[in-house]
């Protein structure tokens, strides 16, 4: 059975909040590393739509070699999005849950026939709690 992986940002002293701060060659290789050994990502509509930052690099990229790498990652990764408003996604590697997360959770973590990948979990919040937390 695969594993879930909780992989958020945060300072030594706690705080999380990836849109104060900004991620350096340092923190996209280690995400790129990290993403590469990994099955889908699921994420809570808010993440999603913050990440969807990154496909705007596969056609205009930075120059910035980590950055634009890990555009490239995201973009080829499987994404499951948990939303209640969003109709339909846009990044053809994302497709909308369709069952409630524990039921997409538990089919999630049945290994695929190509070999057991584990999953990532962006920010995603279920009744108010994160569904788990490892901390590298």
């Amino acid at each position: 059975m695969r594993k879930i992986i909780a992989a958020i940002n945060m300072t030594l002293d706690g705080f999380c909040d990836h849109t104060l701060m900004i991620a350096d060659d340092e923190i996209h290789q280690h995400y790129n590393e990290l993403l590469r050994n990994a099955g889908p990502i699921l994420y809570g509509r808010i993440t999603y739509q913050l990440m969807e930052y990154w496909p705007t690099l596969i056609t205009n990229p930075t120059g910035n070699k980590a950055m634009d790498e890990f555009a490239i990652t995201m973009d080829n990764i499987p994404k499951v999005v948990f939303s209640h408003t969003l109709q339909h996604v846009e990044w053809k590697t994302a497709r909308l849950a369709t069952r409630d997360i524990k039921e997409e959770v538990l089919e999630l973590r049945q290994p695929p026939n190509d070999g057991s990948k584990d999953i990532l979990v962006g920010r995603l919040l279920h009744n108010g709690k994160t569904v788990n937390y490892a901390l590298n």
